[in-house]
């Protein structure tokens, strides 16, 4: 039976929640908190915390369908999408995972039972792959699921060693191949031919085991676990009997929807599989809250953007057309991804704004590129070449490396490494994210967070830091771990606290709040000495904390009011919380105009007014989203969640410190408005006292103006635009002035023309004439003189300006230019312009006369030439 891709990615759920799993939702394509990933690549990424030990779910088995990009980082499959038929920049993986629960055994059965009995494929045409060291596995295959030994294939590669990186969670694996025919060629896994498309792997067992440190350790994890994917396009082939995923049911629809907005009717194109392909990492992206930039993430989205867009050109797009996809993919995907649904807008502008400014580019940039070619010797683009048009044109390398092996040829490399490492490259260096993520690990303790209701409190210290190293006791500079606190730790946007932590022999200042792993770690400076054991006594800084209370509590509510006055599709980007502003940074893809922030500044203020008492509640996450609790971009939630409401007009998930009643706000201000990025806008703002401030120096600005102006405050508009109109009308019968005393200084100076062998000359010190009125004086004397060369010079301010002109019937023997930049050449300077006038500056006033006066013998001299 033939099954739609929807219908497989429920089957899925449904058969592992039969068996207990819990479905969890798809994780955000930007990792939260995990520093050695650029995009989330694995459905295992989300459970990373849980497989450490460092983090407990609420259940032991789970089932999910995660979104995962590869196109940047050591995870990148970019250069093959369009070229075989299984790589992508985005995919869905299917994946059944047991924190400590069962083990090899069941996870093997319940993959095999899920296949075979669940989806009905033929036990003949599966294989399966062990680690050559893993006796276990290869005999449960064999004895206990039946398949026979010689269709279980011993691996000794890093293949069957699954890691996600350099270091953290890894073990051995068992994969999965479904054999497609002997008419497709290839071999199986381990063969010369394995590289073939006759055998495909579609699932991928991981027996989690170990946690790899930077060092190669291999530490055992705290319980067993198990880690599975199976790539959902790939068994959506199998089950609709088709070879490449790009003929599966869901990239057949974004393939026809492409050509016929691009024009084409070859729909076997393989440009139309770049776009189908790029229009889903792109979307889901700009969905999780990445933008186009110039570095890190939004530096890969552009790149893919722009990919997409070149092979469109490629198929004869006369228009933008890549953001016109995004209404089929949502009618695809948007069921199972409601995000998807939800923020089409915001999608659709992204990508439209993206493609208006690289079409702009892009035309030249192929032309520049198919004219070297055309020309090349050889089988190489040269390096600079491919610099050229990143660096000036914006065209990124690999869309040159593309074109060049669509012509059979290779760029040169190392010349384009060469050129990229004289400037800072634009693209995110992938070792920034390199972070060894077992240092986090080596806090090991969990703290409990008590400020929610108070600011005091006693505990115990129970670790401290000096230089990444665990030490008994510190009298200086440290990081302090507690069993429990009220500091709040840097989440979400808001600031983490500080105050002090007193023991009997010594008193530590807080400095900041941030959390390592579970561990809340106090950054102190410590007077005296504490102690490993130490029993403290803390005190929050009440005064600071209530600050920062408010502005947190106000940015919900300038969220809210934000989406009432512009739309629903604002959503949050990003946010900062602290004690003397808030700043918060949404979608939206126009100018706001200063009556819109009035009405959002009311609506704000309104709700402040009413003194709505804040309400938090523990829920389920599922729960707390059908509630309609609004999820903030970059936020990681637990499975239970707070929810924090205020009145009817602001349900959200939040983790952070909030006052107790929305009038204790006080007042907000919003102090400034404005982009920051494609489709990105910044409100910052501040609350209480400190907007209280902010509006009394607005206040007593404007009476300033006021009694400058000899008005009072309510007049103040009137007579600015007043004093604007007269200050114009002053400035303009000043300029007609200057222009007449040119003009009169123009005539006074035409009896300085002199004959040089028949050749009139005129040079002439024009100080006391503002520069800019040169050129028109120019104009003039050479209208006056009908034949003739001649040169002004002045200086103001220790600069020199100077001007020669060369009347058109002797531009064929004397050149304007040339003689500027004589005169230039003595005052420390240099110009250019066309052959009958040109222009130059100098900084050397005092060589101005000289440079005049030897005009007269460039003259000569230049005569005798001819």
């Amino acid at each position: 039976m033939v099954r739609s891709t929807a219908d497989l990615r429920r089957s899925f759920f449904e058969y592992f929640q039969k068996h207990q799993h819990q479905l969890v939702s798809s994780s955000s394509l930007v990792p939260h908190d995990d520093p050695t990933l650029l995009f989330t690549n694995a459905g295992m990424n989300q459970f990373k915390d849980v497989f450490l030990g460092a983090e407990q779910r609420n259940y032991t088995r789970a089932v999910s369908s995660q979104r995962c990009v590869r196109a940047g980082g050591k995870h990148n499959d970019l250069e093959n999408v369009g070229y075989t038929a299984r790589h992508h920049t985005f995919f869905e993986m299917l994946g059944n995972f047991s924190f400590g629960d069962y083990f090899k055994e069941y996870a093997i059965k319940f993959a095999w039972e899920f296949l075979t009995v669940e989806l009905g494929l033929d036990k003949e045409k599966l294989l399966v792959t062990v680690y050559f060291e893993d006796d276990e596995a290869f005999d449960i295959w064999e004895n206990k699921i039946g398949v026979p030994a010689d269709r279980i294939i011993r691996i000794s590669t890093s293949d069957n060693f699954w890691s996600m990186g350099d270091t953290g969670p890894c073990g051995p694996c068992s994969e999965i191949f479904y054999d497609h025919g002997e008419h497709i060629w290839g071999g199986p896994p381990g063969s010369p031919e394995e590289d073939g498309d006759r055998f495909i792997e579609i699932w991928n067992l991981v027996f989690m085991q170990f946690n790899r440190q930077a060092n190669g350790d291999m530490l055992p994890l705290p319980k067993p676990s198990i880690d599975t994917g199976m790539g959902l396009e790939r068994i959506s082939a199998i089950l609709q009997n088709v070879h490449s995923n790009y003929e599966i049911d869901l990239f057949q629809s974004l393939i026809a929807s492409a050509a016929k907005i691009v024009g084409t009717e070859d729909l076997e194109n393989k440009s139309l599989r770049v776009i189908a392909d790029h229009i889903r990492s792109c979307s889901f992206l700009i969905c999780d809250g990445v933008m186009p930039s110039n570095e890190g993430r939004g530096y890969v989205l552009r790149r893919i953007i722009r990919r997409a867009v070149r092979h469109g050109y490629k198929l004869g797009a006369d228009d933008i057309f890549f953001y016109k996809l995004v209404n089929t993919l949502v009618q695809e995907m948007g069921e199972a991804f409601p995000e998807l649904k939800q923020q089409q807008a915001v999608v659709e502008k992204v990508l439209k704004v993206e493609e208006e400014q690289f079409s702009k580019t892009l035309a030249r940039g192929m032309a520049i590129l198919n004219d070297a070619l055309a020309e090349l010797s050889g089988k190489q683009v040269p390096g600079e070449l491919v610099f050229k048009l990143y660096d000036t044109y914006g065209f990124p390398a690999d869309l040159t490396n593309d074109v060049a092996r669509e012509q059979d040829l290779t760029i040169d490399e190392a010349g384009f490494e060469a050129a990229m490492a004289k400037q800072k490259s634009k693209s995110q260096s992938a070792s920034k994210f390199g972070a060894d993520y077992a240092n986090v690990l080596s806090v090991e303790h969990k703290t409990e967070f008590t400020g929610y209701s108070e600011v005091t409190g006693s505990s115990t210290v129970i670790d401290i830091i000096v230089d990444n190293e665990a030490v008994k006791e510190a009298n200086a500079s440290a990081i302090i771990i507690l069993e429990e606190t009220p500091f709040y730790a840097e989440s979400g946007g808001q600031t983490g606290d500080t105050g002090f932590i007193n023991s009997n022999s010594g008193k530590a200042k807080v400095l900041d709040t941030v959390k390592l792993g579970q561990a809340f770690a106090h950054t102190v400076s410590i007077d005296g000495v504490i102690k490993v054991g130490d029993k403290v006594e803390l005190v929050v800084d009440r005064a600071r904390r209530d600050r920062i209370k408010a502005n947190h509590s106000a940015t919900h509510l300038l969220h809210a009011a934000l989406r009432q006055v512009l739309g629903e599709h604002v959503m949050q980007k990003g946010s900062l919380v602290d004690a003397e502003k808030l700043r918060f940074d949404f979608s939206h893809f126009e100018s706001i105009s200063s009556e819109q922030l009035i009405d959002i500044e009311n609506l704000v203020n309104a709700e402040i007014r009413l003194n709505h008492a804040l309400t938090t509640q523990l829920m389920d996450l599922d729960e707390a989203k059908e509630s309609g609790a609004m999820a903030l971009f970059g936020e990681k939630y637990d499975e239970k969640v707070r929810v924090v409401k205020m009145g009817e007009f602001s349900t959200e998930l939040c983790g952070g410190t909030h006052v107790a009643r929305t009038g204790d706000i006080g007042l907000l201000k919003i102090t400034s408005e404005g982009g920051i990025a494609s489709g990105v806008r910044r409100i910052e703002a501040t609350t209480g006292q400190m907007a209280q401030d902010f509006v009394n120096d607005e206040s007593n600005k404007l009476h300033h103006i006021a009694s400058l102006l000899k008005s009072d405050k309510a007049s103040v508009v009137e007579k600015v635009s007043s004093a604007l109109q007269h200050t114009k009308s002053l400035e303009k019968e000043l300029e007609q002035l200057k222009q007449s005393m040119a003009g009169q200084k123009s005539k006074d100076i035409m009896s300085n023309v002199v004959e040089v062998e028949g050749i009139k000359l005129l040079v002439a010190n024009m100080q006391g004439v503002e520069a800019k009125a040169l050129r028109g004086m120019m104009d003039d004397l050479k209208n006056q003189m009908q034949s003739g060369v001649v040169a002004l010079g002045l200086a103001n301010e220790g600069k020199v300006s100077l001007i020669a002109g060369v009347t058109k019937d002797l531009v064929g023997q004397f050149k304007a230019g040339e003689l500027v930049n004589h005169m230039a050449s003595q005052v420390g300077g240099k110009g250019g312009g066309r052959p009958d006038m040109a222009q130059a500056g100098g900084t050397q006033p005092e060589n101005l006369d000289k440079a005049l006066a030897s005009v007269n013998t460039w003259l000569e001299n230049n005569m005798k030439k001819e």
